[in-house]
């Protein structure tokens, strides 16, 4: 069983910082891209970010110069920097990964979402 676990949502001004945290738990052989997605209401969940097993990142315009991934592949985790925050950067945010295999019998494991946390971004 894997789980992706973020942590580090919460209220910030505008023009303030967070970082979120999403840690893979289980006995990890390896995962492959990781990203973080948001999904504000009534809105369609889009892609913010995303960084690959080789550290390639790609970045949404909205948040390009403002937002930095990164991953600590010793420690199963991605991050997701946010600076000059907007209340327009306000929704839930999701951790992904397309493809994890774990140690025990080599078990793989696609499209592995985590439970999501909140940012609100306001005054």
């Amino acid at each position: 069983q894997v789980q992706l676990v973020e942590s580090g949502g919460g209220l910030v001004q505008p023009g303030g910082s967070l970082r979120l945290s999403c840690a893979a738990s289980g006995s990890i052989f390896s995962i492959n891209a990781m990203g973080w997605y948001r999904q504000a209401p009534g809105k369609q969940r889009e892609l913010v970010a995303v960084i690959s097993a080789g550290d390639s990142t790609n970045y949404a315009d909205s948040v390009k110069g403002r937002f930095a991934i990164s991953r600590d592949n010793a420690k199963n985790t991605v991050y997701l920097q946010m600076n000059s925050l907007k209340p327009e950067d306000t929704a839930v945010y999701y951790c992904h990964t397309d493809r994890v295999v774990v140690r025990t019998m080599m078990l793989e494991y696609l499209e592995v979402w985590g439970q999501g946390t909140l940012v609100t971004v306001s005054s």
